[in-house]
């Protein structure tokens, strides 16, 4: 088996679209999460709570042929990707167009724009705005199939759409891939843009947060006042690669990916079953060949959901006890549902590598139902540690995760 490492990460969050900006925002507590005055359209929606990426826009300088079959989500991956594949110092390199790099990415769904038009066409009988990227635009895949396109990629290609577990899953089979000798690199990731449509989803099930006048205190993962979880939007992309490739060339190594563990509850479509939830975390713990004890810190999922949080937080309570200090950043970002699960791993493996661990914003008095465990509140957290866990549950009971090493 090879050894997988991280060579190139990059996020585009609500709070900053680089480490810098996205580090200081967290430091400083900054919350992405606004008044949605664009929803007040619709008034049976409950929630006007979301974080959106107010200033994002596609490099400029590309032509209106490469971007045609790209809407904001299929934008978002692309860009991302971009910024990772630079940040692996991999620009221009022959490894990118020799069929030994693929790309593994996820999200919930493609643009709504063009699914807008096809729902026309049904409920008007009007095809005026369908042409021939529209279904490019709409279709699950086409973050994925973006990023191969516009990087010229003739390796194999997974598009992960398994909801909040998208982008761990794009991470995880990008790891497989490499760690079975398929592949020496693999460009992967999440991705998601905001719709309220995804804010219904969860409003429906009772499950979104209503604090409309106070966006700043919401959500709050794991506090006993909670009120439901907050949608967001962004994208997060790593670049993958062997190790002794990477070595050759004289990479910069961020971390070497040593375990990753998925599997199914296999019992509800939403409600989540804390038992199997642990066995994904012990699953990676298997692959990596370690003990509960050597992992350092745990960047939780934390939708701020009550039957999310309590199943979660009592799963790795009961395999890791309270000796591990664990947050979650959906308090700063809300829930960017496919893309979580990257820009949570990129987090988690920065701020191992710089010592310090940003709390969970919002929690101040921990939910009694939810499991005993060293929850970072407050300041960020100065620690030394060599391992991290990165974990994400999804709809359908898929549950994910993920662990990163200090090379």
């Amino acid at each position: 088996m090879k050894r997988v490492v991280v060579t190139g990460m990059s996020g585009i969050t609500s709070i900053g679209d680089s480490w810098d900006s996205f580090a200081a925002a967290l430091r400083a507590g900054k919350s992405g999460i606004r008044y949605m005055q664009e929803w007040d359209k619709y008034p049976e929606l409950n929630t006007r709570l979301g974080g959106p990426v107010d200033d994002f826009q596609f490099p400029p300088q590309y032509s209106r042929k490469r971007t045609r079959t790209m809407g904001r989500v299929a934008q978002l991956c692309v860009s991302a990707a971009l910024k990772a594949v630079s940040d692996a110092g991999l620009d221009d390199d022959p490894v990118l167009k020799s069929g030994d790099t693929g790309c593994s990415f996820g999200s919930c769904t493609g643009s709504s724009d063009a699914g807008v038009d096809f729902s026309k066409m049904l409920v008007s009988q009007d095809m005026s705005k369908i042409n021939a990227t529209t279904y490019i635009r709409m279709m699950a895949q086409t973050g994925v199939v973006n990023v191969a396109l516009f990087l010229g990629l003739k390796g194999r290609v997974y598009s992960t759409n398994t909801a909040c577990t998208s982008g761990s899953q794009g991470i995880g089979y990008a790891y497989e891939a490499i760690k079975v000798g398929q592949q020496k690199v693999m460009i992967c990731g999440g991705c998601e843009e905001l719709c309220p449509t995804e804010a219904a989803v969860f409003d429906t099930l009772y499950a979104t947060s209503t604090k409309n006048d106070t966006p700043n205190l919401s959500p709050a993962p794991f506090d006993r006042n909670r009120d439901g979880l907050v949608i967001g939007e962004g994208a997060g992309a790593f670049v993958l690669e062997e190790y002794e490739f990477a070595k050759a060339r004289g990479a910069h190594i961020y971390a070497e990916l040593v375990g990753y563990g998925t599997n199914c509850d296999g019992g509800h479509v939403t409600q989540p079953d804390q038992d199997t939830m642990g066995i994904a975390m012990e699953l990676a713990l298997r692959d990596a060949q370690l003990l509960p004890s050597a992992i350092g810190y745990i960047s939780a999922h934390g939708t701020a959901t009550d039957r999310g949080d309590i199943a979660e937080s009592q799963a790795t309570a009961k395999l890791f006890g309270n000796r591990v200090p664990l947050s979650s950043l959906k308090g700063n970002l809300g829930h960017t549902l496919g893309a979580c699960g990257a820009l949570e791993a990129w987090a988690a493996i920065m701020m191992m590598n710089e010592g310090w661990f940003a709390p969970t914003l919002n929690l101040h008095e921990v939910d009694p139902q939810c499991g005993d465990l060293d929850y970072i509140v407050g300041d960020c957290r100065a620690l030394q540690v060599d391992c991290v866990m990165s974990n994400n549950f999804a709809f359908g009971g898929i549950n994910t995760s993920l662990i990163f090493k200090r090379v």
